[in-house]
């Protein structure tokens, strides 16, 4: 079964329909590794073991993933009768009322899930640290951050407990963990999956549903099954050409690409990163990419002042939202030390001052927008550093902003793209002396995940990264 853990989703997929394994068996050795492995990285928060065995029994659906165990991140796809904390105190008794659009596509792929995975509280850090579930700890080094919010999903998968897992980008969450932990992980277009029938989108559209993987077929086949829209969105992502799986393996063609090597407020990028964006830049290049140093106009400043209003006062809706179904008015005691922070300083955040922000953001997409139509992708490191030390992105009494300044030194780039709606990857090319991993982010055009399809699967064969195993793991 070890030997079978590291097969990514779609090898185990065709292993059930050739009958050559049976969903009970792959399920049981999800399990097994699950308690296995769990003790160190604290990755799973919440084990659905029954409910798995159960839905087996029950028959499974045809679909590309017929019995392929699957993780649910503890916030966003809601699982009916399922406890979701969402890494909080406040919702530590929040029973989901019924399954999220995302959840039901998910079962009708056939996957089998099997497990809640840690975030932080609310996904509003970027790494998975809380007071309610404790440290995701990272399997390629114990004391380093998986990133976050979806990083027990990212613990999970590169640990081989399952091939891939759900994960959900409001500001980098897909992306980060990915990077943190050696996986691919790719961030849809807005609006490419619903986040129906409760909500038609979060702080403005920011947030997006998806996954993390090992493979990039993984990624496109499950983006396949679970895209699209349903009635009543506000709006939608333009229809793909043909199905994703079909990009992976067909020619990028000759793309031109811009690479930035630097942030945009002052910060210096860490070395580590700077010579992984050079040396994907030169394996771009080799490749026939037309390739050159080029950044689009990013005002830097505005962008950190606007997304934090949009981030606060969505942090407070959402408090205020799931207050009703808690039981109970927030008080400070329920949450951390920066959740508060915000929240208070989203009931502050007045109606000109978020929409002020909305067309800051706007402005931003149309500037970035005009770059991509001399540049098919812009390539930059996933993240400002290697994974940092657990306890780095915290706040303290005296200073409550102190893990989101943090954060934004972590993560310069990835929230650029939940402004403008665009889809950005992260891809495991690179990893540094001390033998952590190091993500680099590519970004296309709206609607264009075709295209990084293509690109992704082209760097994945050219530079494969499947046999990477951090010495935590099955």
């Amino acid at each position: 079964m070890n030997d079978v853990a590291f097969l990514d989703a779609t090898a185990q997929a065709e292993l059930v329909r050739g009958k050559q394994i049976k969903p009970e068996e792959l399920l049981d050795g999800a399990i097994e590794r699950i308690e296995r492995l769990n003790p160190q990285l604290n990755a799973v928060v919440l084990p659905m073991f029954d409910q798995a065995r159960a839905a087996i029994a029950a028959g499974l659906p045809e679909g590309p993933f017929t019995g392929v165990p699957f993780v649910l991140k503890d916030l966003g796809a809601m699982y009916a009768g399922v406890v979701q904390t969402q890494g909080s105190a406040f919702c530590k008794d929040f029973i989901s009322p019924m399954d999220s659009e995302l959840t039901r596509r998910h079962k009708a792929a056939g996957l089998v899930i099997c497990a809640k995975t840690n975030t932080p509280e609310f996904g509003l850090i970027p790494t998975t640290e809380s007071r309610l579930l404790g440290d995701a700890h990272n399997p390629w080094n114990l004391d380093r951050t998986t990133g976050g919010s979806s990083g027990g999903s990212a613990a999970a998968v590169t640990s081989g407990m399952v091939p891939f897992g759900h994960a959900n980008d409001g500001g980098g969450s897909i992306r980060i963990p990915a990077a943190c932990c050696g996986l691919f992980g790719l961030k849809p277009t807005r609006a490419r999956i619903t986040a129906g029938p409760f909500i038609g989108d979060i702080m403005g559209g920011l947030v997006n549903e998806h996954c993390v993987s090992r493979s990039v077929r993984d990624s496109a086949a499950l983006l396949d099954a679970t895209a699209g829209s349903m009635p009543g969105d506000p709006y939608v992502a333009p229809e793909p050409k043909r199905p994703y799986l079909e990009e992976v393996g067909a020619s990028p063609g000759r793309l031109r690409i811009a690479y930035t090597a630097n942030t945009f407020y002052g910060e210096p990028l860490h070395e580590d990163c700077i010579a992984a964006v050079k040396d994907t830049a030169a394996l771009l290049s080799d490749l026939g990419h037309e390739v050159e140093e080029a950044s689009p106009p990013v005002p830097g400043e505005q962008l950190i002042q606007s997304f934090t209003q949009l981030w606060a006062a969505g942090n407070a809706w959402g408090i205020d939202t799931l207050a009703p179904f808690a039981g109970r008015q927030p008080k400070e005691e329920d949450f951390e030390i920066l959740t508060w922070a915000l929240y208070k300083m989203g009931q502050e955040v007045t109606a000109v001052q978020y929409l002020t922000a909305i067309s800051s953001m706007q402005m931003l997409a149309r500037q970035i927008a005009g770059f991509h139509q001399t540049y098919d992708v812009w390539l930059t490191p996933t993240l400002g550093k290697p994974p940092v030390e657990l306890g780095y992105i915290q706040s303290t009494p005296e200073d409550p902003m102190l893990a989101f300044t943090r954060a934004a030194e972590f993560v310069p780039f990835t929230p650029i793209q939940n402004v403008t709606g665009q889809p950005a990857m992260s891809v495991p090319l690179y990893w540094n002396e001390a033998g952590l991993p190091i993500g680099l982010h590519f970004v296309a055009r709206f609607g264009e995940e075709d295209l990084l399809f293509r690109l992704a699967a082209q760097l994945e064969e050219a530079r494969p990264w499947a046999s990477k195993i951090p010495p935590v793991s099955a």
